[in-house]
Formats: C-alpha cells, sequence, structure tokens
C-alpha cells in the first residue's frame, strides 16, 4: 500500500505515551518537543480534548525535539522517557511545560526529585543515554511522517494543521465522531 508522505508512518502501540482508552473513535498523536512554546501553549488543549468528548479521544506523545533550535530539549524528553520507566511520563511532561524556560540539567532533576522519582535510577539511566535511541526513532518516524515543525499533530493517522489554533482540531474530531 502507498503511503501517503503526510500520514503517520509509525501506528500507535502499547509502548506509546497514551491518554483515554485504547478503543476510542478518535486519536490525536502530537510530535512535540518541551521547549517548544506552541507545544506548550497547545498541551492543556490537547488535554482538553479528553475532557471535551469523555471516552472518545486518546493522546499520544512522541518526542521530536529541535535540537538546533533548543538546547535542553533532548535532555527534557530523555527525562520524560526516564520518568515514563517509572510510571510517571504525563507527570514529567506538565512539570517540563509549566517550567519550559528552566530546563537545564540541574532543574530537570529537581522535576525528577518532585515526582519522587528513584533517583538513583533516574542518574544512571541519564548518564547512560538509554533512552535516546527512542527518541531518535520518534524522530525519524516524525520525519517520516511529513513533521517539520512543533507541534506535529495528527488526527486519526492524518496530519492537521494547527498553526491558526487550536479550533480547527477540537472542530474536526466533533466531525469525525459525528461520522
Amino acid at each position: 500500500m502507498n503511503q501517503h508522505p503526510r500520514d503517520l508512518s509509525v501506528p500507535v502501540t502499547h509502548i506509546d505515551h497514551i491518554l483515554g482508552p485504547e478503543h476510542a473513535k478518535v486519536t490525536v498523536v502530537e510530535y512535540g518537543d518541551f521547549e517548544c512554546p506552541t507545544c506548550k501553549q497547545a498541551a492543556p488543549s490537547l488535554k482538553l480534548l479528553l475532557d471535551h468528548f469523555p471516552g472518545q479521544v486518546r493522546l499520544v506523545f512522541r518526542h521530536f525535539p529541535l535540537e538546533g533550535l533548543h538546547p535542553h530539549a533532548l535532555a527534557a524528553a530523555e527525562a520524560a522517557e526516564v520518568a515514563g520507566a517509572q510510571g510517571k511520563f504525563w507527570e514529567m511532561h506538565d512539570l517540563l511545560f509549566a517550567h519550559q524556560l528552566h530546563l537545564k540539567s540541574a532543574q530537570i532533576r529537581s522535576y525528577a526529585e518532585q515526582l519522587n522519582l528513584d533517583m538513583s535510577r533516574y542518574t544512571a539511566e541519564m548518564d547512560d543515554e538509554i533512552y535516546r535511541q527512542r527518541i531518535r526513532e520518534h524522530i525519524e518516524g516524525g520525519k517520516r511522517s511529513g513533521v517539520r515543525a512543533t507541534p506535529g499533530i495528527f488526527l486519526n493517522g492524518v496530519i492537521h494543521d494547527v498553526s491558526a489554533g487550536m479550533q480547527s482540531l477540537f472542530d474536526e474530531v466533533e466531525a469525525t465522531l459525528r461520522k
């Protein structure tokens, strides 16, 4: 099957970071960067989709750190993965966006401490960069799917332009649910 270059190239699986029911009618995938101001603005709206359409939407987050623009984005993504391995991905996700202007290594470490992560494990996993390959795979999957900037949003596998704001995404989700 030929794939359109703006379709999601990597299907959602159990290893993704997901909020919402597995069999939701609508799946929204975000390729995001914790240092991206637009991603920070989009985060509450994306979570609001879950409240606005209860049981009908699931939200997936994948990493797309724009390292050339955002010097702390890769380390923030790695810290989110370390937190995720300890069952606290979304909590770290929220802290990183809440403190977006404070993403130096020591500051990120303090967020891990706030979440009561196992800090010896955190240190070892960050030092060994054990999640870097997973993040690189997210980036490559995003590029194959046509993501060039963040946030890269997909609605049921098709890229959705949110450059004019998030209302269009809410409208499209509503239209999809009416079908």
